[in-house]
Protein backbone atom coordinates (compact mmCIF):
# COMPACT_ATOMS: atom_id res chain seq x y z
CA UNK A 1 0.00 0.00 0.00
CA UNK A 2 1.41 3.44 -0.93
CA UNK A 3 0.31 7.02 -0.35
CA UNK A 4 -0.27 9.33 -3.34
CA UNK A 5 -1.53 12.91 -2.89
CA UNK A 6 -2.54 12.09 0.69
CA UNK A 7 -4.65 9.19 -0.54
CA UNK A 8 -3.65 5.63 0.16
CA UNK A 9 -3.73 3.44 -2.93
CA UNK A 10 -4.50 -0.24 -2.42
CA UNK A 11 -2.58 -2.48 -4.82
CA UNK A 12 -4.83 -4.09 -7.38
CA UNK A 13 -5.67 -7.76 -7.02
CA UNK A 14 -3.62 -8.48 -10.16
CA UNK A 15 -0.54 -6.73 -8.72
CA UNK A 16 -0.86 -8.44 -5.35
CA UNK A 17 -1.33 -11.83 -6.99
CA UNK A 18 1.70 -11.22 -9.19
CA UNK A 19 3.87 -10.44 -6.17
CA UNK A 20 2.71 -13.63 -4.46
CA UNK A 21 3.53 -15.67 -7.56
CA UNK A 22 6.99 -14.09 -7.77
CA UNK A 23 7.64 -14.80 -4.08
CA UNK A 24 6.46 -18.38 -4.47
CA UNK A 25 8.62 -18.92 -7.54
CA UNK A 26 11.65 -17.44 -5.77
CA UNK A 27 11.14 -19.79 -2.84
CA UNK A 28 10.71 -22.74 -5.21
CA UNK A 29 13.95 -21.92 -7.02
CA UNK A 30 15.78 -21.49 -3.72
CA UNK A 31 14.66 -24.94 -2.53
CA UNK A 32 15.49 -26.43 -5.92
CA UNK A 33 19.00 -24.97 -5.81
CA UNK A 34 19.51 -26.26 -2.26
CA UNK A 35 18.32 -29.71 -3.31
CA UNK A 36 20.71 -29.73 -6.29
CA UNK A 37 23.61 -28.60 -4.07
CA UNK A 38 22.92 -31.40 -1.58
CA UNK A 39 22.68 -33.97 -4.39
CA UNK A 40 26.01 -32.72 -5.73
CA UNK A 41 27.47 -32.97 -2.23
CA UNK A 42 26.45 -36.62 -2.01
CA UNK A 43 28.08 -37.21 -5.40
CA UNK A 44 31.31 -35.66 -4.12
CA UNK A 45 31.23 -38.04 -1.15
CA UNK A 46 30.84 -40.97 -3.55
CA UNK A 47 33.89 -39.68 -5.43
CA UNK A 48 35.81 -39.66 -2.15
CA UNK A 49 34.73 -43.24 -1.48
CA UNK A 50 36.05 -44.26 -4.93
CA UNK A 51 39.31 -42.38 -4.34
CA UNK A 52 39.98 -43.69 -0.82
CA UNK A 53 37.52 -45.93 0.99
CA UNK A 54 39.36 -45.54 4.29
CA UNK A 55 39.05 -41.72 4.24
CA UNK A 56 35.36 -42.07 3.38
CA UNK A 57 34.76 -44.36 6.37
CA UNK A 58 36.86 -42.07 8.55
CA UNK A 59 34.67 -39.11 7.51
CA UNK A 60 31.52 -41.03 8.46
CA UNK A 61 32.94 -41.79 11.92
CA UNK A 62 34.13 -38.21 12.42
CA UNK A 63 30.62 -37.00 11.57
CA UNK A 64 29.15 -39.44 14.09
CA UNK A 65 31.59 -38.42 16.86
CA UNK A 66 30.97 -34.74 16.07
CA UNK A 67 27.20 -35.15 16.27
CA UNK A 68 27.52 -36.94 19.61
CA UNK A 69 29.53 -33.98 20.90
CA UNK A 70 27.15 -31.41 19.43
CA UNK A 71 24.12 -33.06 21.00
CA UNK A 72 25.91 -33.20 24.36
CA UNK A 73 26.57 -29.44 24.02
CA UNK A 74 22.88 -28.76 23.32
CA UNK A 75 23.24 -27.50 19.75
CA UNK A 76 20.08 -26.75 17.76
CA UNK A 77 18.94 -28.92 14.85
CA UNK A 78 20.21 -26.33 12.36
CA UNK A 79 23.60 -26.21 14.09
CA UNK A 80 23.81 -30.00 14.17
CA UNK A 81 23.10 -30.10 10.43
CA UNK A 82 25.93 -27.65 9.74
CA UNK A 83 28.25 -29.58 12.05
CA UNK A 84 27.36 -32.87 10.35
CA UNK A 85 28.07 -31.51 6.86
CA UNK A 86 31.31 -29.89 8.05
CA UNK A 87 32.50 -33.19 9.52
CA UNK A 88 31.46 -35.24 6.50
CA UNK A 89 33.41 -32.94 4.18
CA UNK A 90 36.35 -32.02 6.43
CA UNK A 91 38.74 -34.26 4.46
CA UNK A 92 37.18 -33.88 1.00
CA UNK A 93 40.36 -32.08 -0.09
CA UNK A 94 42.18 -35.41 0.09
CA UNK A 95 40.67 -36.10 -3.33
CA UNK A 96 43.54 -33.90 -4.51
CA UNK A 97 46.23 -35.61 -2.43
CA UNK A 98 48.55 -37.93 -4.42
CA UNK A 99 47.88 -41.63 -3.78
CA UNK A 100 51.50 -42.29 -2.86
CA UNK A 101 51.14 -39.81 0.02
CA UNK A 102 47.54 -40.54 1.00
CA UNK A 103 47.96 -44.33 1.10
CA UNK A 104 51.55 -44.60 2.29
CA UNK A 105 51.63 -47.43 4.88
CA UNK A 106 54.49 -45.90 6.88
CA UNK A 107 55.37 -42.55 8.46
CA UNK A 108 55.38 -39.61 6.02
CA UNK A 109 58.57 -37.73 5.25
CA UNK A 110 58.68 -34.01 6.03
CA UNK A 111 58.08 -33.19 2.37
CA UNK A 112 55.16 -35.61 2.14
CA UNK A 113 53.65 -34.20 5.33
CA UNK A 114 53.73 -30.72 3.79
CA UNK A 115 51.75 -32.10 0.85
CA UNK A 116 49.25 -33.78 3.22
CA UNK A 117 48.84 -30.51 5.15
CA UNK A 118 47.35 -28.89 2.06
CA UNK A 119 44.12 -30.90 2.31
CA UNK A 120 42.14 -28.51 4.59
CA UNK A 121 42.62 -25.65 2.13
CA UNK A 122 41.77 -27.96 -0.76
CA UNK A 123 38.55 -28.87 1.09
CA UNK A 124 37.79 -25.16 1.40
CA UNK A 125 38.47 -24.55 -2.31
CA UNK A 126 36.13 -27.38 -3.33
CA UNK A 127 33.25 -26.25 -1.11
CA UNK A 128 33.46 -22.44 -1.03
CA UNK A 129 31.76 -21.83 -4.38
CA UNK A 130 28.44 -23.17 -3.13
CA UNK A 131 26.49 -20.59 -1.02
CA UNK A 132 24.90 -23.42 0.98
CA UNK A 133 28.39 -24.56 2.04
CA UNK A 134 29.92 -21.18 2.92
CA UNK A 135 30.17 -21.95 6.66
CA UNK A 136 30.87 -25.63 6.04
CA UNK A 137 33.89 -24.74 3.89
CA UNK A 138 35.36 -22.56 6.65
CA UNK A 139 34.76 -25.21 9.31
CA UNK A 140 36.55 -27.74 7.10
CA UNK A 141 39.41 -25.35 6.37
CA UNK A 142 40.20 -24.81 10.05
CA UNK A 143 39.79 -28.33 11.48
CA UNK A 144 43.56 -28.63 12.06
CA UNK A 145 43.93 -25.39 14.01
CA UNK A 146 45.11 -25.93 17.59
CA UNK A 147 43.68 -24.18 20.65
CA UNK A 148 47.18 -22.86 21.49
CA UNK A 149 47.61 -21.35 18.01
CA UNK A 150 50.19 -23.87 16.78
CA UNK A 151 47.95 -25.51 14.20
CA UNK A 152 47.43 -24.91 10.47
CA UNK A 153 46.68 -23.46 7.98
CA UNK A 154 46.07 -20.06 9.64
CA UNK A 155 47.54 -20.41 13.13
CA UNK A 156 44.22 -19.36 14.72
CA UNK A 157 44.01 -19.53 18.50
CA UNK A 158 41.35 -20.27 21.14
CA UNK A 159 37.86 -19.12 20.27
CA UNK A 160 39.10 -17.49 17.06
CA UNK A 161 38.79 -21.02 15.70
CA UNK A 162 35.22 -21.84 14.60
CA UNK A 163 33.49 -23.97 17.24
CA UNK A 164 32.66 -26.72 14.76
CA UNK A 165 36.30 -26.87 13.64
CA UNK A 166 37.31 -27.37 17.29
CA UNK A 167 34.80 -30.20 17.64
CA UNK A 168 35.91 -31.86 14.38
CA UNK A 169 39.58 -31.76 15.43
CA UNK A 170 38.73 -33.81 18.54
CA UNK A 171 36.59 -36.29 16.57
CA UNK A 172 39.26 -36.52 13.86
CA UNK A 173 42.07 -37.14 16.36
CA UNK A 174 40.03 -39.67 18.32
CA UNK A 175 39.26 -41.68 15.20
CA UNK A 176 42.92 -41.60 14.16
CA UNK A 177 43.93 -42.92 17.58
CA UNK A 178 41.31 -45.68 17.80
CA UNK A 179 41.41 -46.94 14.20
CA UNK A 180 43.57 -49.92 13.33
CA UNK A 181 45.91 -49.41 10.36
CA UNK A 182 48.39 -51.68 8.60
CA UNK A 183 51.26 -50.33 10.68
CA UNK A 184 49.61 -50.18 14.13
CA UNK A 185 46.65 -51.31 16.25
CA UNK A 186 44.05 -48.80 17.33
CA UNK A 187 43.99 -47.62 20.95
CA UNK A 188 41.26 -48.54 23.43
CA UNK A 189 38.72 -45.76 23.97
CA UNK A 190 39.81 -45.24 27.59
CA UNK A 191 43.41 -44.58 26.53
CA UNK A 192 42.28 -42.23 23.75
CA UNK A 193 40.09 -40.31 26.23
CA UNK A 194 43.11 -39.87 28.50
CA UNK A 195 45.15 -38.55 25.55
CA UNK A 196 42.47 -35.98 24.73
CA UNK A 197 42.31 -34.85 28.36
CA UNK A 198 46.11 -34.60 28.54
CA UNK A 199 46.21 -32.17 25.62
CA UNK A 200 43.11 -30.18 26.59
CA UNK A 201 43.84 -26.47 26.66
CA UNK A 202 46.80 -26.82 24.29
CA UNK A 203 45.76 -28.81 21.25
CA UNK A 204 42.06 -29.07 22.12
CA UNK A 205 39.27 -26.91 23.56
CA UNK A 206 38.72 -28.25 27.09
CA UNK A 207 34.94 -27.73 27.04
CA UNK A 208 34.62 -29.61 23.76
CA UNK A 209 36.76 -32.48 25.06
CA UNK A 210 34.54 -32.81 28.13
CA UNK A 211 31.38 -32.83 26.01
CA UNK A 212 32.93 -35.37 23.63
CA UNK A 213 33.92 -37.81 26.36
CA UNK A 214 30.60 -37.48 28.21
CA UNK A 215 28.64 -37.98 24.99
CA UNK A 216 30.74 -40.94 23.88
CA UNK A 217 30.45 -42.68 27.24
CA UNK A 218 26.66 -42.42 26.94
CA UNK A 219 26.85 -43.81 23.40
CA UNK A 220 29.02 -46.72 24.51
CA UNK A 221 26.52 -47.54 27.26
CA UNK A 222 23.84 -48.08 24.58
CA UNK A 223 25.85 -51.07 23.31
CA UNK A 224 24.78 -50.48 19.69
CA UNK A 225 26.78 -51.93 16.79
CA UNK A 226 25.88 -49.22 14.26
CA UNK A 227 25.63 -45.45 14.04
CA UNK A 228 23.35 -43.37 11.82
CA UNK A 229 24.35 -40.52 9.49
CA UNK A 230 21.22 -38.37 8.93
CA UNK A 231 22.48 -36.61 5.78
CA UNK A 232 22.89 -39.93 3.98
CA UNK A 233 20.09 -41.67 5.91
CA UNK A 234 22.44 -44.60 6.25
CA UNK A 235 23.86 -46.75 9.05
CA UNK A 236 27.50 -47.71 9.43
CA UNK A 237 29.24 -50.40 11.47
CA UNK A 238 31.01 -48.92 14.50
CA UNK A 239 33.75 -51.55 14.25
CA UNK A 240 34.51 -50.89 10.57
CA UNK A 241 37.86 -49.28 11.44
Amino acid sequence: MKKTNNVFQIPSFTTAYGLLVMASESERLKKENESMALMMAKTILKALDCKDHYTYGHSMRVAYFSLVTGREMGLSDAELHELELSALFHDIGKIGTPDEVLNKPSRLTEEEFLVMKQHPELSYDILKEYPLFEKVSLNAKHHHERFDGRGYPSGMKGEEIPLFSRIILIADTFDAMTSTRVYRKGLDYSIAYAELEQFSGTQFDTKCVQAFIQGMQKETAKNESEFHIPFLNQKFNKDAA
